[in-house]
């Protein structure tokens, strides 16, 4: 099947189609909006990082980053706008929304399934592989084989790690926002210990990204979309 790439509005009319609620709606597609605007500024600052620091891309290379290169900004903002779509099939029913008076909640059994639950919803949408990605391979800073296996993770035993570059931007930028209740934008040190809770390994790739790519001015967006920063 031939990639399709879609307009913004074809985005947020597949994300009001898959929305159990507006609630619902807001929330996920507004990550999104966010994570795009991260993302944008990651990659614009990210040439003068890296030639900045020199020893960054010896650290990327050791912890499995993909390759620098050229940038498709089209595919980036694309994917950012995506990459959460699956999780409007992962809220808690009784919390979706529908109900007016009830907190919206996921369902924290198959929230890690959301990847790969966006990742065939972008498919059957005609999206195309290297659209899709971007949903399969967002998760933490990369789930790889071995960590399926060790924290017994319901997924198929499998790398779902970033394999381009705009991917491995969408993913970094992800963990700077949270669609926790109230949503907010994650500091680097709370990001950190997220980091550490799953092993030695995803550490490093923390520390290989944030060398890669600087941290991002969440303060600005923090303001912007009036949230608080944990």
């Amino acid at each position: 099947m031939s990639t399709h790439m879609p307009s913004v509005e074809e985005i947020t009319r597949l994300h009001r189609r898959l929305a159990p609620s507006e609630a619902a709606f807001h929330l996920v597609h507004t990550h999104c909006v966010i994570v795009a605007q991260l993302a944008q500024d990651i990659a614009q600052h990210r040439t003068e990082i890296v030639s900045q620091k020199a020893s960054a891309e010896d650290m990327a290379a050791a912890v499995g980053l993909v390759s620098i290169g050229d940038i498709d900004e089209e595919l980036l903002e694309v994917g950012a706008l995506l990459h959460d779509i699956g999780t409007y099939r992962v809220f808690d029913s009784s919390s979706d929304g529908r109900d007016p008076d009830s907190i919206l909640r996921f369902d924290s059994q198959r929230y890690i399934l959301h990847g790969v639950i966006g990742y065939r919803i972008l498919l059957e949408e005609g999206y195309g592989e290297s659209v899709a990605a971007f949903a399969r391979n967002h998760t933490g800073v990369g789930v790889t084989r071995q960590q399926v296996i060790s924290q017994h993770l319901p997924l198929a035993v499998d790398d779902y790690v970033p394999q381009s570059q705009e991917q491995e931007i969408v993913m970094y930028a992800d963990k700077f926002n949270s669609k926790s209740h109230p949503p907010a934008f994650i500091s680097q040190k709370l990001q950190e210990k997220r980091a550490a809770r799953f092993g030695e390994e995803n550490l490093l790739r923390w520390h290989a990204l944030v060398a890669r790519y600087g941290l991002p001015d969440i303060g600005k967006l923090a303001a912007e979309h009036r949230m608080p920063i944990k």
